[in-house]
């Protein structure tokens, strides 16, 4: 606690995730004081800035972004907003990441962030200096930064958000023969634009959303596209371009890939759309009671924080969201915590919740890596977060809206984007599609 006798919060990122911690922190002066934001880049935006050049910046560090040129976001902007703050409503449903960054900005500075924000400084390492638990008191944490044109600085918090995304670490999975493949290898993450595979046979290792989308705009530039994964057949119509083939199991020393059935093909390059590791290279997890693989950050009480040490935060640890609301949610409960309005159960009491959520999704059948996977599992979340922090709930129409696009996406995945929505607020609360191939509404 600082001399003042409010609370001091540091922000690891100046994302979506910690421009919404630092919008609620600051508004909370009474409780709190100003936040201290830690953004390695020179601008707010996180993912959403998209920038063309790929792997290492001049100042050492990797390129955060993994957004490609022609990106359209998969959820409409009347389900990704911040409840508190709409998108512009002349903007379509389905917006660009330019979008997307210009609606931060103006979050940014509508709530008169950027003050709190320490630009090209990189956190080196989160840990706390007081080991008591919840039932031992409060912890202090202990932040230690280096400005990228300045020196080392060491600050101490109250609590600490971990706000820094789990999308710009690629993940790649192991592929016996790798070295043999004579062509390119890629991951997503260093993607841009379609044009540079005009005419080349491509192998797309992945169908999650990055992996079918840049297939589609691959064939644009008439590129062969194979589409590996280990699902079931997709469903939804392909293009002939697009082939679906298993997984690639092994490169043979020929330079060919070998798939799952026994098939052989050549290809003159490897896309892998196979996500993004968590990675926090300023925590130790063993000391936070934590266990962090490349899926999974665990165990976390509400998602959200560790039982060990609950002054902790990880805003936005869960995959298949509506991000913005989920950061809402998240950010309020977890002040909640913070300025004592809400009462966590034990360490071990946390400890056994998390493991019932764990066996729970087991039992269902939900496999390891997907465990921090929400999808219609998400609003529930958001209502049991919103009662015990006594907030306002989402509006369940926003729910409806997020289904239908889920199935408006099943069912044409290159056509569901021209649709565009409008909440509707009446004596009911319903959304109705504006759109002349589809008039529907949800009560």
């Amino acid at each position: 606690m600082s001399a003042t006798g409010k609370l001091r919060v540091a922000i690891v990122g100046a994302g979506a995730a910690g421009l919404c911690v630092a919008r609620h922190v600051s508004s909370r002066s009474t409780t709190f004081d100003p936040p201290v934001v830690y953004e390695i880049t020179d601008h707010v935006g996180g993912t959403w800035f998209y920038e063309e050049r790929v792997g290492i910046h001049d100042n050492g560090h990797p390129v955060h972004s993994s957004m490609y040129r022609d990106l359209r976001t998969n959820l409409p902007k009347e389900v990704m907003m911040f409840p508190d703050y709409p998108f512009d409503a002349q903007l379509p449903s389905f917006l660009s990441h330019r979008d997307i960054l210009q609606y931060l900005q103006k979050y940014c500075k509508r709530h008169a962030i950027t003050p709190y924000i320490k630009f090209n400084t990189v956190v080196e390492e989160v840990k706390p200096i007081s080991m008591e638990t919840v039932e031992g008191g409060a912890v202090t944490w202990e932040v230690i930064s280096r400005g990228t044109y300045g020196g080392q600085n060491t600050q101490t918090f109250d609590s600490v958000f971990i706000c820094s995304g789990h999308y710009s670490t690629p993940h790649l999975p192991s592929i016996p023969g790798i070295e043999h493949f004579k062509g390119a290898v890629m991951h997503s993450h260093s993607y841009r634009c379609r044009e540079p595979f005009a005419h080349q046979s491509v192998v797309v290792l992945g169908a999650g959303s990055s992996g079918v989308d840049i297939s589609f705009e691959l064939v644009q530039a008439n590129a062969k596209v194979t589409l590996s994964h280990n699902k079931p057949a997709l469903a939804f119509p392909l293009p002939p371009e697009i082939q679906q083939a298993p997984p690639v199991v092994k490169v043979l020393e020929d330079g060919s890939l070998l798939f799952q059935d026994g098939s052989v093909a050549h290809a003159e390059v490897l896309l892998f759309c196979t996500g993004y590791s968590f990675h926090f290279p300023f925590l130790c997890p063993k000391q936070l009671g934590l266990g962090i693989q490349h899926h999974l950050v665990a165990p976390l009480y509400k998602y959200l924080l560790p039982p060990a040490f609950p002054s902790l935060f990880f805003v936005g640890i869960c995959k298949i969201i509506c991000p913005f609301i989920h950061f809402h949610y998240q950010v309020q409960f977890a002040l909640a915590v913070l300025e004592g309005t809400v009462q966590l159960p034990s360490r071990k009491m946390m400890e056994e919740a998390a493991e019932r959520e764990r066996q729970m999704k087991v039992q269902k059948g939900v496999q390891e890596k997907h465990l921090l996977q929400m999808g219609s599992d998400q609003w529930e979340y958001y209502l049991d977060l919103a009662t015990i922090a006594g907030i306002s709930p989402p509006n369940p129409v926003v729910e409806s809206l997020y289904e239908e696009v889920g199935r408006q996406r099943r069912m044409n995945p290159q056509a569901y984007r021209q649709i565009n929505y409008k909440l509707v607020v009446t004596s009911q609360l319903y959304t109705k599609l504006q759109h002349p191939i589809f008039k529907g509404v949800f009560l």
